[in-house]
């Protein structure tokens, strides 16, 4: 499996991508911090935090006792580059500007 391969299936499941997002509010939270926000076992969310950190979406700290975690957003912007951004180019847009100009039309 590649580095998108990975980051797209860490993506895929909206446990993994709400845990994204509460990194993005607020990053270096503990798994005890993160566990709080979910209704699922502490076991749940470590899994779920193993698969974010194998794509490096999540990146850790210690700090005395406590695991912080940390969003890294550089992946997501790869695939935005690779992926995303080749399709919302001016060419694109204008074939997407002709469908719904064609789909109007009576």
């Amino acid at each position: 499996m590649d580095d998108d391969d990975r980051v797209f299936k860490a993506l895929s499941d909206p446990t993994r991508r709400f845990l994204l997002d509460l990194l993005f509010v607020r990053d270096g939270r503990t798994l005890t911090e993160l566990e709080s926000e979910l209704s699922m076992t502490r076991f749940g969310v470590m899994k779920h935090l193993r698969v974010l950190e194998e794509a490096g979406l999540v990146v850790t700290r210690r700090s005395g006792r406590e695991k912080l975690h940390f969003l890294n957003p550089v992946p997501i912007r790869q695939i935005h580059d690779r992926w995303i951004d080749k399709y919302t180019s001016d060419r694109a847009g204008q074939l997407l500007d002709l469908k719904r100009q064609l789909e109007e039309e009576p």
